[in-house]
This record gives structure tokens, sequence and C-alpha cells, in this order.
């Protein structure tokens, strides 16, 4: 006995479905690297599009790319470090949004004109 006047009943945690991105497929390669020219199969980070309070509006709609440390987090150009890497991204993720749910959608969702 637990101890419990009234034991829980164990219940199993909902797991989030988590969308597939809408820009990129998942192939081990950085999504600025590949746009270069220069890529190779390497360790990649998930990037949310729009981050902070919009991450989860990232995750729902498929808004990720996958970034090399360079890319996400260390280098002069760096989506974390460069405003204009970081506006960049966000422009392409608008356009892939708009193609599938449209310009009004996207201001419901995001509040905000990146083009």
């Amino acid at each position: 006995m637990s101890g419990l006047l009234y034991p829980k009943t164990p219940t199993k945690k909902k797991r989030k479905k988590h969308a597939r991105s809408i820009i990129q497929e998942k192939d081990g390669t950085c999504y600025l690297c590949r746009l270069s020219g220069n890529w190779y199969p390497q360790y990649v980070h998930k990037h949310h599009i729009f981050g902070g309070p919009l991450r989860d509006k990232s995750e729902a709609y498929g808004l990720t790319v996958y970034l090399c440390v360079n890319h996400h987090e260390l280098g002069a150009e760096a989506v974390h470090r460069n405003k204009e890497t970081m506006r960049f991204l966000q422009r392409i993720g608008q356009q892939a949004f708009e193609k599938i749910h449209g310009h009004e959608k996207f201001m419901e969702m995001f509040g905000r004109n990146y083009l």
C-alpha cells in the first residue's frame, strides 16, 4: 500500500505530435550550407524559425530547418547571432507557410509580416 488515501491511477502521458518540416527534409545536411552549395552530411540542430512565444506554432506548422553548429549558434552568420540570417529564414518560413495556408492565416497565427 502506498500510504495515500486515494492512490493515483497510472496514466500514460500524451506525446505531442510534431509536424515534419515543410521547408526541408531531415537528411543530415545544414539548410544554409546546402543553399550556399558547400554542404555535406554532418551533425545538425533543429531550428524553430519563429522562436520565443511563437516556438510552439513553428513546431505545429513545420516551420523548422536543420542547421549545422556554425549556422545555428557559433559562427558569424549563426542565426542566433546574426539578425540578417534570422530574417532570411523568417522570410523563407513565411513564404512556405503562405503557399499552404495563405497570407491571412499567417498574419492571424504569427501577427507580423516578414516579407
